[in-house]
């Protein structure tokens, strides 16, 4: 699961390919065919990596200001760039393990075998 995350592998076969954006899933893998849309990864890396990432910068920002009081443009040549590029990386990273994880796991929505009674 570790170079499905990392490498954005297919979880089936290995290929590489599970992404066709930044961070948005391909339609299929090109070599087995799996449809990577059945899978319901959500927003839940967004959300973590964003305030993870984001509290890590502010921890940054101020060691910045205490230990070196640098200008102002270098907190932006600095943390944007690097809080931009980890966030990317590890968005595309928690998708790709959480899809490996529901792959592996055959998870999927519940269907009840039982008939709703209206």
């Amino acid at each position: 699961m570790l170079a499905v995350a990392a490498l954005g592998l297919c979880p089936r076969c290995g290929a590489r390919g599970l992404f066709a954006g930044l961070a948005s899933f391909a339609p299929r893998c090109a070599r087995c065919g799996l449809d990577f849309s059945s899978f319901n990864v959500g927003d839940g890396p967004a959300a973590f990596l964003t305030l993870l990432v984001g509290a890590l910068a502010c921890v940054i920002a101020g060691w910045m200001a205490l230990a070196l009081d640098p200008p102002w443009w270098v907190y932006v040549i600095t943390l944007g760039p690097a809080t931009l590029a980890l966030i990317v990386w590890g968005l595309r990273a928690g998708k790709a393990a959480l899809l490996a994880a529901e792959y592996r796991r055959h998870a999927g929505e519940h269907v009840s075998k039982h008939r709703a009674e209206p």
